[in-house]
């Protein structure tokens, strides 16, 4: 979204090869965060199956399609980054079309999990059509918490491009600063609409959900605090940056702050999952049986493959001619 942003509202020259860099990252970014979201479904498979494969048969078929319409997307993004450098449109064009294939495959991750978080919707939703052509889209909540995870990609797309800023000292200044002031103004104004979605989010939760963060848990509500000031602290922090040039302060300092305030969101989701199927699920009562001959080689696994992709996001993608 920020490179076709940049390719239709930029300066040509600059904004041309920002579409370029950005071209050439995006067949590497988009595996790169399936193969990171992989583990995450998996243990939401395992300890939420029950409630999670009953949703997706219910929208079986939609579930399916996400296999299709991300593998056009995939080659749609190959397309881009084979022509990044030609004066053509229509690499425009077929980045848009990856790019709402992208985002619709987000919707449906959302509408799968709002449905699986209510098992009362689920009788109605299945006899009204048990060919599994269903979208939930009678939930209040889908529109609000879809867009509260699409803006937040946006904001930490911006994030992006502030450290490829950073990070490319050898490319020429002004091109340099055009990145860093692009991304760190995407940033600001996806997190300042952030503040209107997140709280339309939590309006439209069930009384009872929404009392969860408006202190009927102290920690709910100390964490919903916390991500309010630390997404504020965050976009101070890059402002300033910006109107400084400072590049360390806006990548480090800003992507840091917001990498707390992500893993703050994470804890209250899951937090308001749990409230959801409280009356269905009490995983206090489960035997846990570690397997300890297996838990070393998967974290070691693990960790070896992240130190992996960190030494490829060095390599690759942050450098000034990728590609070339």
């Amino acid at each position: 979204m920020l490179a076709l942003a940049g390719r239709w509202t930029g300066s040509r020259e600059r904004a041309n090869r920002l579409f370029g860099d950005l071209a050439h990252k995006l067949p590497s970014l988009l595996p790169a965060a399936v193969t990171l979201g992989v583990a995450p479904l998996l243990f939401v498979q395992v300890i939420y199956g029950q409630f999670f494969y009953t949703s997706s048969v219910i929208i079986a078929w939609p579930w399916f399609l996400i296999l299709v319409m991300l593998t056009v997307a995939y080659y749609g993004l190959y397309y881009v980054s084979a022509r990044s450098q030609r004066e053509s449109g229509a690499g425009r064009w077929v980045l848009l079309v990856s790019f709402l294939l992208i985002a619709a495959v987000g919707f449906l991750f959302s509408t799968n999990l709002t449905l699986s978080q209510t098992p009362a919707a689920w009788a109605g939703k299945y006899f009204a059509d048990a060919r599994g052509w269903n979208l939930n889209l009678s939930e209040a909540t889908l529109a609000p918490r879809y867009l509260h995870f699409f803006v937040a990609a946006i904001a930490v797309g911006g994030i992006f491009l502030m450290l490829m800023a950073w990070l490319q000292k050898d490319a020429d200044s002004e091109y340099r600063s055009y990145v860093f002031h692009f991304g760190g103004q995407a940033f600001s104004f996806a997190t300042m609409a952030q503040f209107v979605i997140g709280f339309w989010f939590l309006v439209s939760l069930p009384p009872a959900e929404r009392t969860l963060f408006l202190g009927g848990s102290s920690l709910a509500t100390a964490l919903l605090a916390a991500g309010v000031a630390g997404a504020l602290a965050a976009v101070l922090l890059v402002a300033k940056a910006i109107g400084s040039d400072d590049y360390r302060l806006g990548a480090l300092a800003g992507g840091g702050v917001t990498l707390l305030v992500i893993l703050t969101m994470v804890v209250m989701r899951d937090l308001l999952r749990d409230d959801y199927l409280q009356p269905y699920f009490h995983p206090e009562r489960f035997t846990v049986a570690t397997q300890w001959t297996v838990l070393p080689l998967f974290l070691a696994v693990f960790l070896g493959g992240v130190a992996l992709w960190l030494v490829m996001l060095r390599r690759y993608p942050f450098t000034a001619r990728a590609g070339k």
